[in-house]
């Protein structure tokens, strides 16, 4: 099958599921540019791949750099939006500060970035806007009111976007994993199950992501749930 080459942006791409989506992309010869709040961590070197440093939770800042960014990337046509961060306590253990600071970095950072873009990519012959949701996104869970909300907000933001988009060149997806066998569990009280059937792995949402941007420009995926075989939670001692 020939792949149509694209130069596409992923946010998060330091870490986890943005980094491994990188490192798939760049395999299939795409251009990339990947963002993170620390540059020091990109650990991508590769010919066609670029970073720019974006902390996601000073809002403000967002469209400048976006813009910045599509100046001198021109031809971006594709945007794969993977930065986020887990949380998870009954309401009372989080600070109005955490609240704030988690739906600013998982779900507003993403509606800034996308109003930023979506007037210039509106005008290309092809686009995709790919946003890397979550199972919490489906079904709100008892310690995950704040993190389920912002990925609840998301699912919804994509939907409605989807419907706005329907005249344009522009297709919004949702991948929704399960749990992933990545650090994003690494400041967290549990952990997916060892077993390789009990965890998602990061490359598993990188080929997702591909076989959407592979997919004809006729039609849409809106929305694709992914979860391991079989569900097992470790909680760490």
């Amino acid at each position: 099958m020939h792949i149509l080459k694209r130069t596409i942006l992923v946010t998060g791409a330091s870490s986890g599921i943005g980094r491994a989506t990188a490192k798939h992309l760049l395999q299939q010869g795409h251009t990339v540019i990947g963002t993170s709040r620390d540059s020091t961590k990109f650990k991508i070197s590769h010919q066609n791949f670029s970073f720019i440093e974006i902390d996601f939770s000073q809002l403000d800042t967002i469209p400048t750099k976006i813009k910045q960014l599509e100046k001198s990337f021109p031809k971006l046509d594709a945007v794969v939006f993977s930065a986020g961060y887990g949380q998870f306590g009954s309401l009372e253990q989080f600070s109005f500060n955490q609240i704030e600071q988690m739906m600013m970095v998982n779900f507003t950072s993403h509606v800034f970035i996308t109003r930023t873009l979506i007037p210039r990519l509106k005008r290309k012959k092809q686009c995709n806007l790919i946003y890397i949701g979550s199972e919490a996104a489906l079904k709100g869970t008892r310690k995950g009111s704040i993190y389920c909300a912002s990925k609840f907000a998301l699912r919804g933001f994509t939907q409605a976007l989807r419907d706005e988009c329907s005249t344009s060149s522009i297709h919004v997806s949702l991948i929704n994993p399960g749990m992933v066998n990545t650090a994003f569990f690494d400041t967290l009280s549990f952990q997916p199950g060892d077993n390789p059937n009990q965890a998602l792995q990061a490359e598993d949402i990188a080929e997702t992501v591909s076989y959407i941007l592979n997919t004809s420009k006729y039609s849409i995926i809106d929305e694709i749930n992914l979860n391991p075989a079989n569900k097992v939670i470790n909680f760490k001692k």
